[in-house]
């Protein structure tokens, strides 16, 4: 963090959440918490599976991290 109140320490952070509100927060009505969490455990399983995203090259998250865990070959 470069010190108290700075935005790029909570960038991601935020966009993350405005992602979660408008795309799956605000079109449902929960009948309960138990629901709310299963729905919001699906949506976020889409998120970083299945959604590609523009930042990471159209790629989804699984695919931009997991694709740089790959170990290298030895010669």
């Amino acid at each position: 963090m470069d010190g108290k109140g700075a935005w790029r320490g909570n960038v991601s952070v935020e966009r993350l959440w405005k992602s979660v509100k408008y795309e799956e927060v605000y079109l449902r009505a929960y009948a309960g918490v138990s629901e709310a969490c299963a729905s919001l455990g699906g949506y976020l399983d889409f998120y970083n599976s299945r959604r590609p995203h523009q930042g990471l090259g159209r790629q989804t998250p699984d695919q931009a991290y997991f694709n740089a865990l790959r170990p290298i070959p030895a010669a």
